[in-house]
């Protein structure tokens, strides 16, 4: 008997640590929901910036040839000012060509004398990760690589990211490249990555530059007369053995390894017309790389959805209202302009609420709207606030995710004839001087 009780007290026990375990942590966060084998991992909703899950996502890491998504961002870029077109022609010259032809490097091989187009270049670039076009792409866009580096430092600035180096336009070590390491950089150089600016690079590309998936879709394609096959196992359409490693809904972006950065990749996927962003760094292995990144997107795919948690018209208690001077009404009804639309995880429908931030600069000094004004009248905005224990951030800022809608006047109101504003102003002429004549009373005593 006293070893069944003894029994029970053990079980019940458990149930409680249990119990405490999942309710009872405050300092729990979406880490906890998904365990995910790489040094560095994070996963981020393509439309909102919203980060889903991140683990030691500002550890700063060599990315290998992830780095040329931001060779693939410049070309893009350059192809939109006009600067060159995709069929522009270009011809290898002994740097690229020297690279190319070092099986070391198991590039597509590159010919010299032969004009190659734009669109050929960036080709062997996105899909088969080739060194020797992205050097080549760099020269046409540039100069020289050593201007190309500096563009792409520059650029990363520009688009926000926080932990980065760029010393070449491959991803290879400074040292591979010999003699040939770019202006401006040193032998023992390399570049850098952490997988928040990975992402955040990724971010850009997809959504400035959504042709880009175009190409870092295709698993197979041919380039100067021979097959190339996309390192990206997880797209749909793989030849053969690897089309067991495919993915719903990938369609990019890159991979990376040398043996200093060890496997890593930068993956995409839409479904639903839902896009999730993830960067995995530095896995055991070129099949971890893309069973971690499986998991991330499961776990994005699969515990969170796109809802509109506050339709358009929605009108908040504290702020539904706000008073009319010199008008034909005293008082008109706000509402927000348009729904409110975030990734939300399972459950935690309840946890969003709507603040109202109404403008000093459209009121006047008494807090009122001054008529006249038109139906859809902006006179502040309204904030999505999240009050769960999770710590949702944005990927730009690293701060507490923010969004915003316009908060309108529903109706319109006219101004006030001449005589009811001559009565109005009477009576607040009385009114101030009642005012004054009771706070000075108020003062004798």
């Amino acid at each position: 008997m006293k070893q069944s009780l003894q029994a029970s007290a053990a079980i019940v026990m458990v149930l409680v640590l249990s119990i405490f375990a999942v309710f009872g942590n405050p300092e729990a966060t979406y880490a906890d929901s998904v365990e995910v084998e790489a040094e560095s991992a994070i996963l981020v909703d393509a439309q909102s910036g919203k980060i889903l899950f991140e683990k030691e996502a500002d550890l700063t890491l060599p990315p290998a040839s992830m780095t040329k998504m931001m060779t693939e961002y410049l070309v893009l870029e350059a192809i939109e000012e006009g600067d060159i077109e995709w069929e522009t022609t270009t011809q290898i010259s002994d740097y690229p060509y020297s690279i190319s032809a070092n099986a070391t490097f198991s590039g597509v091989g590159l010919t010299q004398s032969q004009d190659y187009t734009v669109r050929e270049l960036y080709e062997a670039m996105a899909i088969n990760s080739d060194n020797g076009t992205s050097i080549a792409l760099a020269e046409l866009v540039a100069g020289s690589e050593g201007e190309f580096v500096n563009m792409m430092n520059e650029k990363a600035e520009e688009l926000g990211m926080t932990d980065y180096q760029f010393v070449n336009s491959t991803g290879l070590e400074n040292e591979d490249l010999g003699e040939n390491y770019p202006e401006g950089t040193e032998r023992e150089d390399t570049n850098l990555l952490s997988a928040r600016s990975s992402a955040i690079l990724a971010y850009h590309l997809v959504n400035d530059y959504p042709e880009s998936l175009e190409i870092s879709s295709i698993p197979t394609t041919e380039f100067d007369g021979q097959e190339i096959i996309n390192w990206n196992r997880m797209l749909p359409g793989m030849p053969g053995q690897l089309a067991a490693g495919s993915y719903e809904g990938v369609d990019g972006l890159k991979t990376g390894f040398t043996d200093l950065a060890g496997f890593s990749f930068t993956g995409t996927a839409e479904r639903d017309d839902r896009r999730l962003i993830s960067v995995v760094m530095k896995t055991d292995s070129e099949e971890a790389r893309f069973e971690e990144t499986k998991k991330l997107f499961e776990y994005g795919f699969n515990e969170f959805s796109q809802q509109e948690l506050f339709q358009a018209g929605h009108q908040v208690d504290d702020n539904s209202t706000v008073e009319v001077s010199k008008g034909k009404e005293d008082s008109v009804e706000l509402e927000i302009a348009e729904g409110i639309t975030a990734p939300v995880k399972e459950g935690e429908e309840e946890q969003y609420a709507v603040t109202v931030n109404l403008s000093e600069e459209a009121l006047d000094k008494n807090g009122k709207l001054e008529a006249p004004f038109d139906q859809g009248e902006k006179v502040g905005t309204a904030e999505l606030v999240y009050n769960g224990e999770e710590s949702y951030k944005d990927l730009q800022t690293g701060e507490p995710l923010r969004t915003e809608v316009d908060v309108v006047t529903v109706s319109s109101v006219e101004k006030a004839n001449w005589f009811m504003l001559t009565i109005g102003g009477i009576g607040d002429f009385f009114s101030d001087i009642f005012s004054s004549a009771v706070s000075m009373v108020k003062g004798w005593f």
